[in-house]
């Protein structure tokens, strides 16, 4: 066996032990929702997102063994890449095999020389693999009884334990179905049927049943989210906590600002068709990283995004909102993203470190985001079209991340950024709101801060602009350079003026350390809103009390999880 065999064959394996681990991790999920063993929960969306690049820098050095003195030989990886894409053809997972493939020629080439000659940017089988969605699906006709079809589906879809009433919660969903159907204008139950994905989605503390009622010309996505209870013995049951319809809906429990899903999807790219089908507007992208596969949702990303590039002619713009203290942000009117870059120098009184910064943002991608802060995709490297960025961004970019940036030819090549959903900012979103939209929003402000808290997450500068508005009217954080755990911080109250002296000095007198934090200096976020703060300040003026912060700490030092729910309370049973 030639060397580019050897090469090819190791890189496979070590993508077959990453996706037997990626598996094992999730296939324990079921078993820590039954036992309701929630911190465990979440170390293991944790680990299941170490292990990726664990597996690459192991692999990584067996790779380097083998190829020795050609491993900086282009040539010699062109070979090794064709040999790969033959090992892996016909794969039900080749797609994700692929992506690990780059990942480890980008190691090797510190993400350099990324081209079709020698990685996976396009997959010689195409984007995903040719998949039957019907095999993922049970099925379950309702024969003109929905509520039967209900009852087969939840008798089907239990865990070890005991529903705490079946009967009333069959009795809810079916009604709720119904409802939907009629509200469709579609006249009889009789050809209506439920195509459910084979395996729960599990996610912090609950397990969602996720699927469709579906009959010709007529498709409802739903899901069905399963909580815990207990019961006045202290026996644990289960029971389900809404039944939820509609893309929409279904899309924002699986935002871009949640932490990833554990499903049994051993062929990913069948859970992904079906929940494009369910969410037409979703980015496939998206998709793929809410199942935890984010590494191949950076891949997919990144053709979309060429493909976007390529069909369009608009000029890269300043991204719109006030110039942050520690990143420049750029984005293109036509796109849905917008790039961030780390820059040179920090606007004062700023003191983090560039290593600090990029620290902060995977420390997002790992934590329970709590569906208030927007994941990233970190890109090095990154090519663009010179002639494509306006005079106004050029200036802006060469001024504050000149070390970032290198022209070769018409290529404009960013050493290192991070790619995101682009959002409105908060600040500008109350320039034009309504009275009513004020309220909406600064009372989604609050619950954001205290969903992170809850989270264990002190987002550190909460000012306006560092927040933005979802297409969904959602409040979500998106700068990172000073969050920290909740249980690192130390909340105190400003102490009282000694003397008229103190009263009047510009400066504390009282002695403030690092980690040190006064909650009622927040009301210093709302400067120059008074409308904003009056809002604010009807819903949560608890915030500017030391006394809340202090007791969730405890909270959190004794064990709690919260639960974060992916959906308006208003579509919850009444339990």
């Amino acid at each position: 066996m030639d060397k580019q065999s050897r090469l090819a064959r190791t890189i496979l394996n070590g993508f077959i032990a990453y996706f037997a681990e990626f598996e094992n991790i999730t296939l324990s999920a079921r078993t820590r929702f039954e036992n309701a063993e929630w911190r465990a929960t979440q170390e293991a969306s944790m680990r299941r997102i170490d292990i990726y690049k664990m597996q690459v820098l192991e692999t990584l050095e067996v790779v380097q063994y083998i190829a020795a003195d050609r491993v900086d030989d282009l040539a010699f990886w062109t070979q090794t890449r064709d040999l790969y894409a033959q090992l892996v053809r016909g794969m039900t997972n080749f797609e994700i095999a692929e992506t690990f493939y780059n990942s480890i020629f980008n190691a090797v080439f510190e993400h350099r020389w990324i081209r079709d000659d020698y990685a996976f940017v396009f997959s010689p089988q195409g984007d995903m693999p040719p998949v039957d969605v019907r095999r993922v699906l049970n099925q379950y006709r309702t024969k003109g009884d929905i509520k039967a079809a209900v009852a087969n589906l939840l008798h089907d879809y239990r865990v070890s334990l005991p529903f705490e009433d079946i009967d009333r919660d069959v009795n809810r969903v079916a009604t709720v179905m119904s409802d939907a159907v009629l509200a469709a204008g579609f006249d009889g139950q009789g050809d209506l049927e439920l195509h459910v994905l084979e395996h729960h989605f599990f996610r912090n503390k609950a397990a969602y049943i996720v699927g469709r009622i579906s009959s010709k010309g007529l498709q409802i996505p739903f899901v069905l989210p399963m909580l815990h209870t207990e019961c006045d013995e202290g026996d644990q049951t289960v029971y389900l906590d809404a039944c939820l319809l509609g893309s929409d809906i279904i899309s924002k429990l699986f935002s871009f600002t949640r932490t990833y899903f554990m499903v049994d999807a051993s062929i990913p790219s069948q859970y992904v068709l079906f929940l494009q089908q369910l969410m037409p507007r979703k980015a496939v992208s998206e998709i793929y990283s809410c199942l935890g596969h984010h590494r191949h949702g950076k891949t997919y990303y990144f053709r979309t995004a060429t493909r976007h590039m390529r069909s369009t002619q608009d000029a890269f713009i300043p991204a719109p909102g006030i110039k942050g203290m520690v990143m420049a942000v750029f984005t293109l009117e036509s796109y849905e993203y917008v790039f961030k870059i780390i820059k040179d120098r920090f606007t004062p009184p700023k003191e983090v470190t560039h290593q600090e910064v990029r620290d902060k943002y995977q420390l997002v991608k790992r934590w329970d985001r709590a569906g208030r802060m927007a994941d990233t995709q970190e890109f090095s490297n990154l090519v663009f079209e010179a002639s494509r960025f306006s005079e106004e961004l050029m200036d802006e970019l060469r001024q504050t991340c000149s070390s970032q940036l290198e022209v070769n030819g018409r290529a404009l090549i960013i050493k290192h950024c991070y790619v995101e959903r682009r959002m409105q900012p908060l600040n500008l979103y109350l320039k034009d709101a309504t009275d009513e939209e004020v309220a909406a929003v600064m009372l989604d402000y609050g619950n954001a801060i205290k969903e992170l808290a809850a989270a264990n997450i002190f987002p550190g500068d909460m000012l306006l602009k560092n927040f933005g508005v979802t297409r969904h009217g959602r409040v979500v954080f998106y700068d990172y350079d000073e969050i920290q755990p909740l249980l690192e911080v130390t909340f105190r109250k400003i102490p009282p003026p000694r003397d008229e002296y103190d009263e009047m000095s510009d400066q504390p007198w009282y002695s403030v350390g690092p980690n040190d934090v006064f909650p009622e200096e927040f009301r210093l976020f709302f400067s120059g809103n008074a409308r904003a703060r009056r809002a604010f300040d009807q819903f949560h003026d608890d915030l500017y009390d030391a006394g809340f912060w202090l007791k969730l700490q405890d909270k959190l030092r004794n064990g709690f999880v919260e639960d974060f729910f992916p959906y308006s309370n208003t579509l919850r049973f009444k339990q």
